[in-house]
């Protein structure tokens, strides 16, 4: 198994928060991961949101996603950083590798089962493209008539 692991960095700044210093926050962890030899993936910058309870005195925050590879000395290093940043409110790191390899193991699985339940009643395994629009079809008339109510 490898060492380079996929987490989602969440973390949520104070609404004061200027956009330099929200670029430095982004720095920092870009700094930590090429430090630890992990990767930014992606980065989602969510905006001000009401937050669900006061932190502090905070009632809302500017929510900021970071999709990161790399080990667990990395994890740690953010973890420890983040905490004592006076910008950061709350931050929360997740593990989603294991997440992303189950949900693939699911959908290999569900179109295995399909392909042997259509094999079974004659069809071949795969839908052709006509099925395909009819299927997409009776799905949009089902949304509109739902809609209708």
């Amino acid at each position: 198994m490898s060492a380079t692991k996929q987490y989602e960095l969440v973390y949520i700044a104070a609404p004061e928060a200027t956009e330099q210093q929200l670029a430095e926050l982004h720095e920092l962890v870009v700094g930590i991961a090429a430090k630890f030899n992990g990767t930014i993936d992606r980065t989602e910058a969510w905006g001000r949101r009401r937050l669900a309870y006061t932190i502090g005195r905070h009632k809302e925050g500017i929510y900021v996603l970071e999709v990161i590879s790399g080990g667990g000395d990395l994890v740690k290093e953010l973890d420890r950083r983040l905490k004592v940043s006076d910008l950061v409110i709350r931050h929360l790191v997740v593990r989603v590798d294991e997440d992303l390899q189950i949900a693939a193991r699911a959908k290999e699985a569900r179109q295995a089962t399909s392909a042997r339940r259509r094999v079974a009643r004659g069809l071949p395994a795969e839908p052709t493209p006509e099925e395909r629009m009819r299927a997409s079809a009776a799905l949009a008339d089902d949304r509109d008539e739902a809609e209708a109510y």
